[in-house]
């Protein structure tokens, strides 16, 4: 039997807060860093600019997320795995539903906790409407530029 120490996985927790905000939140022992997307303020500023709001959203998340995640472990590439489900396609969608399945942080998993975003009236939607079930999944990966990588290293040496 293996009695050495358990490596702990960092945590990432996202949950959607009262249909107001969404939070995100990294964990790496006792440190943690958090931030939240204001959905009234996003949303009203693409609305006034004629932006999809569920594409405009996935693009915020991802920033999110990887920021929060650097603030904590600084990090070349980080790799999100999930998957969005739509009622239309993304650049007309008002619903949005996006199950996170994974993150890696330069080949370190980190352990989702409540991955799982629901978003509804995120676009205004004419009368004539017909809801088309939109189902896609996103793998990609994500650099961190050298000179912002750099900044956080210095951060966390502070």
């Amino acid at each position: 039997m293996n009695s050495g120490i358990m490596a702990v996985s960092p945590v990432l927790v996202i949950k959607v807060v009262d249909n107001v905000s969404v939070q995100v939140r990294a964990r790496l022992y006792d440190d943690f860093s958090e931030h939240n997307i204001v959905l009234n303020s996003v949303l009203t500023y693409w609305w006034a600019n004629n932006l999809p709001p569920a594409v405009k959203f996935l693009e915020l998340l991802d920033s999110v997320i990887k920021r929060t995640i650097n603030e904590i472990m600084p990090h070349k590439t980080l790799n999100l795995k999930y998957e969005v489900k739509a009622n239309e396609t993304l650049e007309k969608a008002s619903e949005l539903e996006i199950n996170l399945i994974s993150v890696v942080a330069d080949d370190v998993g980190f352990k989702i906790d409540g991955g799982e975003i629901s978003l509804s009236h995120i676009s205004k939607i004419d009368d004539d409407f017909e809801p088309n079930e939109f189902v896609t999944t996103f793998d990609q990966s994500i650099e961190t530029p050298d000179i912002v990588l750099k900044k956080y290293l210095e951060m966390k040496e502070s």
